[in-house]
């Protein structure tokens, strides 16, 4: 057991000394390297040249098994309080799926192939990956793909033991919350990426891709939801087991569609499809003996403690009921039209209208019922009490609607459900804290005392709510409310849209170390008031001889106005593409106040400390005689 220590850490050292490697052979331009050539040139500007390490697929899986095996020296070194049994087990695992994922790189995705003679530049990368989004969207979208599998060797370690318990839990937790925190990040840098470079106007369209990161976010909450029920109340032990395997069991569903061919998507990788075949088997083998395993041990769980519906253990269970068919539901929506080909069905497609009609209903009872559940008591509760205690909460939401109602006169009946959701998660988290500190039922000094000494898991949880509360309002408003005007227009022309004057004032060059670019000048005016002046361009890049757009954007972190610039038709016109988008800045303000409130309960001082030691009482003294 005390081999597993050093060989995690060894492991880890190993793998970051390859990236190392290849990382510097990218700064470097060695052409030597097939996989350099591929995907750099000499004239693309330093971070590009860095990115470009993990902006392929036999790069990208380096960088995933660095994160894997980083995971795994972190288990070693900071599970100082778990049991030597339980942590030997845990290394195990991980470093069985490390086995699995480097023979993968070793066999079939080898980053160092050599070149001879070498060329005497590259090939360059994707231009679309060429954005300061993508050098950090993909590690931190790994940081949760990966992260889970931490999750996942803990399950599979207490199944060996055939003991899961809230010392259990409580181990576990972390590990989870930090691949959540970086699961959430990742999402949100894609999202943002999307809206702003590929100039479509939309901030997520329901790629397969994109579902791909969606499902195992959504499963991992619920995990995060499952596992506070097993610390605090020592139920749903089985379950909780389940959702760990099936939540890294739906990362390793991601990485097969990105990695196999079967999809065609602008986050796809083209690859082999018989590296597709590799990570299919890779997870048949790990997904089938851990649920076989699951299927052997889980009868063996003692049952937990038992409780009424209404309570905050009932509320938790709605909570992973609606969040396991919300990931059942964006699972068939996404893998259907697979299965279906795969079987001489024929292509089908299925698109935003059928995830919008079945995932959008399930979040409203998940919403309505995310502000109740805090506020109710363990085991058995009194709902009239909570809702009681929502009643501020409940009046501000009704202010929010009528104030929506007045603004857009009216307003679609779905915007409004979207806007009474938002002000509904984020008042009743503040409401949870307010009844938390006793604010206006107590002195004001006591409140004060009592928020400072809030542990930072319940600062946390309201942060998260709230910030679910803002995404879910950024959401509404640019959908509903979406002003859009496509239109041809030469220099000099101008348009109104959303209440603003934009001119068409010319057009531009500009020439960077990797491309050229046409822009064009735009001035935006309010009345007589100047409000933004708008460049976007049209990117040419010369080695890949590929074109890109680049939209310019103005926000107030209110609304959003967004131009595109398309190419000129014959009579010298250029298609420009005008958007304004209400709240659609919230959307990633409200995940990054989410993955903030998971920091700030990872910092909690009972997660650092774990579950305490028992120790043996000091021998009383013997009395001199």
């Amino acid at each position: 057991m005390e081999v597993g220590k050093p060989a995690a850490l060894g492991q880890f050292a190993l793998v970051a000394l390859a990236f190392a490697a290849l990382m510097h052979a990218y700064v470097v331009s060695d052409f030597s390297v097939l996989n350099v050539v591929q995907n750099s040139h000499t004239s693309k500007p330093m971070l590009y040249k860095v990115t470009g390490v993990w902006g392929n697929h036999e790069g990208s899986m380096l960088l995933w098994v660095l994160i894997l095996s980083l995971f795994g020296a972190a288990v070693a070194l900071f599970g100082r309080n778990l049991p030597p049994t339980l942590k030997a087990r845990v290394l195990s695992v991980q470093g069985l799926i490390g086995v699995g994922f480097l023979l993968f790189i070793l066999l079939t995705s080898n980053p160092f192939v050599r070149i001879d003679p070498p060329p005497l530049d590259g090939q360059d990368l994707n231009p679309l990956l060429q954005d300061p989004g993508l050098a950090f969207h993909p590690p931190f979208l790994y940081l949760g793909y990966v992260g889970f599998s931490v999750a996942f060797s803990f399950a599979a370690a207490a199944l060996i033991e055939g003991r899961v318990d809230p010392a259990w839990a409580r181990w576990v937790r972390p590990w989870t919350l930090a691949a959540w925190c970086g699961l959430t990040v990742g999402i949100a840098l894609g999202s943002w990426w999307a809206y702003y470079e590929l100039g479509w106007g939309g901030w997520w369209f329901w790629d397969p891709v994109e579902n791909a990161s969606f499902m195992p976010w959504l499963a991992g909450t619920a995990l995060l939801h499952s596992a506070i029920v097993v610390e605090k109340r020592d139920a749903l032990k089985s379950w909780t087991i389940l959702l760990a395997i099936l939540t890294f069991g739906l990362s390793l569903v991601g990485t097969f569609l990105v990695r196999s061919g079967v999809l065609s998507s602008v986050h796809a990788f083209a690859v082999d499809p018989a590296r597709g075949v590799f990570i299919l088997a890779l997870l048949m083998i790990a997904m089938g003996g851990s649920l076989l395993l699951y299927g052997l041990r889980a009868p063996v769980l003692k049952l937990g403690g038992l409780f009424a519906p209404i309570s905050r253990e009932g509320a938790l269970v709605l909570n992973n009921l609606l969040l396991s068919t919300a990931t059942a539901t964006v699972f068939l929506g996404t893998m259907y039209p697979l299965f279906l080909d795969a079987v001489g069905g024929g292509k089908v497609s299925v698109g935003p209208p059928f995830f919008n009609a079945t995932f959008v209903p399930l979040m409203v009872p998940l919403v309505a019922a995310m502000a109740v559940g805090p506020l109710l008591a363990w085991k058995r509760a009194d709902l009239a009490g909570a809702l009681g205690r929502l009643k501020a909460a409940a009046a501000l939401t009704a202010i929010c609607v009528l104030a929506t109602l007045y603004a857009y006169q009216g307003g679609p009946v779905l915007a409004l459900v979207g806007i009474a959701m938002a002000a509904w998660a984020f008042f009743g988290a503040l409401a949870e804290l307010a009844d938390r500190v006793k604010l206006f039922r107590a002195p004001l000094a006591e409140s004060l005392r009592r928020a400072v000494n809030l542990p930072r898991s319940a600062w946390g949880t309201a942060v998260a709510h709230a910030g679910l509360g803002i995404a879910i309002a950024g959401m509404t408003g640019s959908t509903a409310w979406m002003t859009e005007k496509i239109t041809l227009m030469r220099p000099g022309e101008t348009v109104q849209v959303a209440g603003y004057d934009i001119a068409f004032t010319g057009l531009g060059q500009e020439r960077a170390e990797n491309y050229v670019a046409t822009l064009g000048s735009f001035r935006v005016t309010a009345g007589n008031s100047l409000v933004a002046d708008l460049r976007p361009s049209e990117r040419f890049f010369p080695v890949t001889r590929q074109s890109t757009t680049e939209a310019a954007i103005h926000t107030n972190w209110v609304s959003d106005l967004y131009v595109v610039l398309g190419k000129p038709d014959e009579q010298g016109a250029h298609v420009v593409r005008i958007y304004h988008h209400p709240l659609v800045p919230w959307i990633w303000i409200g995940a990054i106040v989410m993955a903030a409130g998971g920091c700030i309960s990872l910092s909690d001082r009972r997660f650092r400390v774990g579950v305490p030691e028992r120790r043996a009482r000091p021998a009383a003294p013997v009395p001199a005689e």
